[in-house]
């Protein structure tokens, strides 16, 4: 009998979660918890604008309240480097980011992980058959979410570019998205561009970064404010 992969139906989502990514500052973890985000993102890629050490981010998570959800991000890091600052931190959600394959997700069975797909129209489709089939073969059912990133930016997330929906929208009336698990949209969203992709794609959850912010690594609460409260408005329509 085949495994048991969960999967969230992209049609029937009553509420969408909100993760707010790139947190360097306790102060923005707390403000994106008192917004109402579901999670917070932790980027743990040293070359990345936003990376935090490991002490920084133990401080945010130090004052991290209940519920709300830390996600350490990593772009093709060692294995035993994942672990290891997984355990240090405590953490269970890591998201991959980068061109990791099925076979590394599957030496981290101990987390739950989230895996970035780029959305590039020549290779978006081939790529999604790809981890449906790996998902069944490898028996991935810690892979938890695929992240629906930006194509061709030359940075692993974070840059502010729209995603190409246009790409998204019709891979989602094919079915493309049927035997993955959750679904979430990222990709240069913002609290004005939001609710188009909400009533879209209906993603299982949203992921921002720079939409959020009022400077590099430094969130907005105002704007993390209106960007929630857009998702939970575009959610009544």
């Amino acid at each position: 009998m085949p495994p048991h992969v969960p999967t969230f139906s992209i049609d029937h989502v009553e509420r969408i979660r909100i993760k707010i990514c790139g947190i360097a500052r306790p102060e923005d973890a707390a403000a994106a918890a008192r917004a109402g985000a579901d999670a917070i993102g932790l980027v743990m890629h040293a070359s990345a604008p936003r990376h935090i050490s490991l002490n920084r981010a133990s401080d945010i998570l130090n004052d991290l309240p209940p519920f709300v959800t830390p996600v350490l991000l990593f772009v093709d890091a060692p294995i035993d480097q994942i672990r290891e600052s997984a355990a240090t931190l405590q953490v269970r959600h890591l998201q991959l980011h980068g061109s990791e394959t099925p076979e590394q997700v599957a030496e981290l069975r101990a987390f739950t992980v989230i895996k970035a797909i780029r959305v590039d129209p020549q290779t978006f489709g081939p790529e999604l058959l790809s981890w449906r089939t790996a998902i069944r073969k490898l028996r991935l059912t810690h892979l938890r979410g695929v992240v629906l990133e930006t194509a061709r930016t030359g940075q692993p997330g974070g840059t502010g570019r729209a995603n190409d929906w246009q790409t998204v929208r019709h891979h989602r009336q094919r079915g493309d998205f049927i035997g993955l698990p959750a679904v979430i949209a990222a990709g240069g969203l913002t609290s004005e561009s939001v609710a188009a992709v909400v009533h879209d794609i209906r993603p299982y959850a949203v992921d921002v970064s720079t939409g959020v912010e009022s400077s590099l690594g430094v969130k907005s609460p105002e704007k993390i404010e209106a960007f929630v409260r857009a998702v939970r408005d575009a959610e009544q329509v």
